[in-house]
């Protein structure tokens, strides 16, 4: 008999076995359709469970196009003191937390869900050469924390991080100040959704005045997705989701026509059918014995008996309306229309640019917003390792959303230099991290100085005479 006790070896064999087999079936779908052998397709049936899936299959996710579109332009390389010089502490902490993986995980939130979350607190294990915890950055979902601004300030007050603990059954809650912290506990073991009732959690601290911290402001940190003022934020595709459901509806009248064009509709006239009453009911019943099928024939005693079908239908404007249904999603949503480029043949650079032209727009402006929640990130980085550096003045340094070929950024820097642009400059222009362009900079100061050195040296003949004096 295995150990139940949590965390056991025992109960953690038979805990992750279990989510194992659970997702074996998810994988060998995912498999399948890698290999080419997907389900294969059904023929009509009058099942319920059969047009559901027929209904399932009209389904097209243009929502996460049009987020994942601005994600994939969203790509913060670091963080710069004032004098756009790259912070070494910044810099290792940002690469202790894997930020530039884990930023994503917020952008993509954020996009999706309106709303995302970065929580900065004591790391467990790493210390820093102070002897003060190094600081912990973790991305946090939208389902588990909320945000509340002061009205007066404008500024984050208080701030709530909730969830489930899938290990002990309970849910665990931390209320947070921008001095201390307050942990609670459900009163009792729940299946995942947390109560909120009054009675429903107790407090988990040993003290009434909370845990002390010093970070000096709130240290969990929203990003949200281009709120409106004095509106909640929304998002990247809250403006199409009517048209994306008309969408899926136009797709499944196109799927229908065409089922029934490749299958057509049959008629009959002239045949007397057989009724039936049902005892129990009373309900009078039209036997059907022309049951559709590739491997039915149809027959009947009628001397005036007809067959027919009706004819098929036209599939071109379900087309057409797609298209424009799908144009006026990439409009409305600012996504460049060449995501969908059905029309778009050998279209040049400059066209390019312009379809980016809303898109890029749009993207800068969520740079602005997420910047200066990754500036109080780092500042809260810096208060938790004790070091004085206030990072809200600080850089964020982010590629450019805008797509240029190589040839137009090498153009772009030979054209910079020419005019005096300094090299470290023209690196950050062409979307190099701070710590590259450090690099660059550094090896050419030294293939400079190297390239002096190999320089000969002056004769006497070409010394200038201290004594001369012009004529």
């Amino acid at each position: 008999m295995l150990d139940d006790t949590p965390d056991s070896p025992d109960w953690w064999l038979l805990r992750l076995g279990r989510k194992l087999r659970k997702r074996q079936g998810q994988l060998d779908d995912w498999w399948r359709y890698y290999r080419g052998k997907p389900d294969l397709p059904q023929l009509p049936r009058n099942a319920e469970q059969a047009f559901v899936d027929f209904q399932r299959k009209s389904r097209t996710n243009f929502c996460g196009m049009i987020s994942n579109a601005s994600v994939h332009r969203l790509l913060a390389l670091g963080v710069t003191g004032p004098d756009g010089q790259p912070d070494s502490a910044a810099s290792r902490w940002w690469q202790a937390n894997r930020l530039d993986s884990r930023q994503k995980l917020v952008w993509r939130v954020a996009m999706t869900q309106s709303v995302g979350y970065m929580l900065v607190g004591p790391h467990p294990t790493r210390v820093e050469d102070n002897g003060r915890p190094s600081p912990l950055i973790t991305p946090e979902h939208p389902r588990e924390c909320i945000v509340e601004y002061d009205p007066e300030t404008g500024e984050p007050y208080v701030g709530l991080k909730a969830w489930h603990d899938d290990v002990d059954g309970y849910g665990h809650a931390r209320v947070f100040y921008d001095d201390r912290s307050f942990p609670y506990r459900t009163r009792e073991r729940t299946s995942g959704r947390l109560p909120w009732g009054p009675d429903s959690w107790v407090y988990a601290g040993e003290s009434d005045e909370g845990e002390p911290h010093d970070l000096g402001r709130l240290p969990l940190v929203e990003f949200a997705r281009m709120p409106d003022l004095g509106e909640d934020p929304e998002p990247e595709f809250a403006g199409v989701l009517d048209i994306q459901d008309r969408v899926n509806m136009g797709i499944l009248n196109r799927m229908a026509a065409s089922r029934y064009s490749g299958f057509r509709q049959k008629w009959v006239k002239g045949h007397r059918f057989v009724k039936r009453t049902d005892p129990a009911t009373g309900i009078t019943v039209v036997e059907q014995p022309f049951t559709p099928g590739p491997n039915t024939v149809w027959a009947s005693e009628g001397e005036n008996a007809q067959f027919g079908q009706l004819d098929a239908t036209d599939l071109r404007p379900f087309l057409d309306e797609h298209a424009a249904d799908v144009r006026d999603m990439l409009i409305v949503s600012q996504t460049p229309a060449y995501y969908y480029a059905g029309d778009l043949i050998n279209i040049s650079a400059d066209t390019v640019a312009a379809l980016d032209l809303m898109h890029v727009a749009k993207c800068r402006e969520h740079i602005a917003a997420f910047g200066e929640g990754l500036e109080d990130v780092m500042s809260l980085a810096a208060a938790q390792a004790g070091m004085p550096e206030d990072y809200t003045e600080a850089t964020v340094r982010w590629t450019d959303p805008q797509y240029l070929s190589p040839a137009v950024k090498a153009d772009a820097a030979t054209k910079l230099s020419s005019i005096g642009y300094p090299l470290a400059v023209i690196a950050e222009d062409m979307g190099e991290t701070p710590q590259r362009v450090q690099r660059i900079s550094a090896a050419a100061a030294s293939e400079r100085l190297l390239a002096a050195s190999l320089l000969p040296a002056p004769t006497a003949g070409n010394l200038p005479d201290a004594g001369a004096t012009d004529e």
